[in-house]
């Protein structure tokens, strides 16, 4: 479908007519000197000429259009959607351009039957869909470019066949972006990064050139390796999934123990610490004791060394069953201690 509906910019007139009264003056004066009718005659000639004029004069402009006005062949104004005048029998002429709606171009491939069950067809595109990728590989690949006019005063005006100026220039463009990735990256994550780029490359080259096309959107339908190599690289590709399958395990078992063994260490350096700051808090304890017992010893050592000897003597005889106390003249203890209740019988 054609993005107007019109069938070229009409022939321009002279340049030395500058006036409608005019024009119709002059026509009415040939006709004068050649034809003479009576008065009611030229009433109905005029009301008729009136009618055709106005009616000549009167376009609408549907909600998707814009009217592009142009007088004797020469651009002068471009129109809204709605009831419109303009100057009749010629003098204006007005072209409708569809700036509200979307088109779409195919690459590669072809849409034979749109609808819930679309049938397409690859056949005699594959000059459109095989390149060359930046490591020498061939690409087999299948895109669309959305487009919508912009500028209908420069999209009638600038370039004379747009759609093929818009195919091509999207397959030059698209070529030079593939030509400079990698084969793999092409056929797997470098899809959105290659759209968006030949989208504004497009872009680009669509403004210089002044064609009054904005690019909407490119995006990328099948990207597969030639027929004779895709098994091959289905293979590849299988074992690269297997390959980062097991990356992932890997990283998720690292990702799993290593906290732990960190929380462990942590843990025992804890307790380590914990260990040490105890030992040290003791041994900081019996060595104040030990100092304030000296500096009593030095005050009063008499008095200090019967305190200790008695506690010391306390603390022993605390933990004995029985006491006994001897004579010093007694040669031996087998006559005072019960054996049998020694041994436990």
């Amino acid at each position: 479908m054609s993005p107007m509906d019109w069938k070229g910019p009409p022939s321009r007139g002279p340049g030395g007519i500058k006036d409608f009264e005019e024009v119709l003056k002059k026509i009415l004066e040939q006709f004068r000197g050649k034809f003479r009718f009576h008065g009611s005659l030229w009433l109905l000639l005029l009301a008729v000429l009136i009618v055709v004029a106005g009616y000549a004069s009167v376009y609408t402009v549907a909600p998707e259009e814009t009217g592009v006005i142009q007088r004797f062949g020469r651009y002068v104004r471009v129109t809204g959607p709605g009831l419109h005048f303009k100057l009749p029998f010629g003098v204006e002429t007005v072209s409708k351009v569809k700036t509200g709606r979307n088109f779409q171009m195919e690459f590669g491939y072809r849409t034979v039957e749109a609808g819930v069950r679309s049938r397409f067809t690859e056949r005699g595109f594959k000059e459109e869909s095989l390149m060359l990728s930046g490591d020498l590989n061939v690409v087999d690949l299948q895109w669309t470019v959305q487009y919508k006019i912009g500028d209908p005063k420069d999209f009638l005006f600038q370039v004379k066949d747009v759609d093929s100026a818009i195919r091509d220039m999207s397959e030059s463009v698209m070529r030079r972006v593939v030509g400079n990735r990698l084969f793999d990256f092409v056929l797997t994550v470098g899809r959105a990064e290659i759209a968006d780029r030949v989208k504004v490359e497009m872009q680009k080259v669509l403004d210089s050139y002044r064609t009054g096309i904005q690019v909407v959107n490119v995006k990328m339908q099948n990207v597969t390796p030639p027929g004779p190599v895709e098994a091959a690289f289905n293979e590849v590709n299988e074992a690269e999934q297997e390959r980062e399958s097991k990356i992932n395990q890997a990283q998720a078992a690292y990702n799993r123990e290593i906290p732990k063994a960190k929380g462990s260490a942590l843990q025992t350096i804890s307790q380590a610490e914990g260990y040490a700051l105890e030992r040290v808090n003791l041994a900081k304890g019996a060595a104040n004791r030990f100092l304030d017992v000296l500096k009593e010893y030095r005050q009063a050592k008499d008095v200090t060394k019967r305190r200790l000897y008695l506690e010391s003597m306390n603390q022993l005889l605390g933990k004995v069953d029985e006491i006994y106390v001897i004579d010093a003249d007694q040669k031996g203890l087998v006559p005072l201690l019960d054996l049998q209740k020694a041994r436990g019988k």
